[in-house]
């Protein structure tokens, strides 16, 4: 009688603590193909994770959603497009600006669309993660972001930077995140004055802005400043090299 593989005696628990370990999705998703055993731990190690980075992998809308509905003690949420801080993580001029827009919409990084953050708002963990970050996805819209935040109320800190969003994501996120504590806006450029001074009157727990790239006038973030006098907007030049006042 052939002897069981030493792997095979080990409780569904060590298992999890196994898979928890792994970052590949690719091998989880082998792993969990293994045996029922292996599928049961692989939805443990899923079920215990706090955190989630798809940064790096072409994930779609169906494969992401399926692996954050499994992800019940989710804290923080990575989709972003890493492609996008190789490529421009160093900017110098606002010309660089104009390129990424012209360069992003690629398929480059992950290719979630507004149907996919739509299927992950209806996740169980979405009302207790603290940290989202889409930076450089643009296949997203208002719609797919408006769906989300509006069910992600103990947000804390959201990277929205180099998506095409515009003021109606900010009024969702300044009704729907009372805890907001930071957000970046990098390269926003269809979010305006009003939308800002929406989210910083009604996010009172705001203490850092990222506004680099947006076409925003420098009178709006001395008004922003005034509302708000601790607020920390970077870069603290703008536009460039200018400093803000301080009030």
């Amino acid at each position: 009688m052939e002897q069981e593989a030493e792997i095979d005696r080990l409780p569904i628990d060590l298992l999890a603590h196994i898979f928890l370990m792994i970052t590949s999705f690719t091998d989880l998703a082998q792993a969990s193909g293994v045996c029922r055993k292996w599928k049961q731990g692989v939805k443990q190690a899923l079920a215990r994770r706090q955190t989630l980075s798809f940064a790096g992998f072409k994930m779609d809308d169906d494969s992401t959603a399926r692996l954050v509905h499994h992800a019940y003690s989710l804290k923080e949420l990575d989709i972003e497009n890493p492609w996008i801080f190789s490529s421009f993580g160093i900017v110098s001029q606002l010309a660089s600006i104009d390129a990424f827009h012209d360069s992003s919409r690629s398929r480059w990084g992950c290719q979630i669309t507004d149907n996919g953050l739509c299927q992950i708002s209806l996740a169980k963990c979405v009302s207790s993660l603290t940290s989202i970050s889409l930076w450089g996805i643009t296949g997203i819209t208002d719609k797919g972001v408006v769906e989300l935040i509006t069910r992600a109320n103990s947000l804390q800190h959201l990277n929205v930077g180099g998506t095409f969003i515009t003021d109606e994501s900010l009024s969702a996120i300044a009704d729907g995140c009372p805890r907001l504590k930071s957000i970046v806006l990098w390269s926003c450029r269809q979010v305006t004055e009003t939308g800002l001074f929406v989210l910083v009157s009604k996010c009172r727990k705001l203490e850092s802005i990222n506004v680099w790239g947006t076409r925003v006038p420098l009178d709006c973030f001395i008004g922003l400043l005034t509302i708000r006098p601790a607020l920390q907007i970077k870069p603290q030049g703008l536009p460039l090299n200018v400093m803000l006042p301080v009030v």
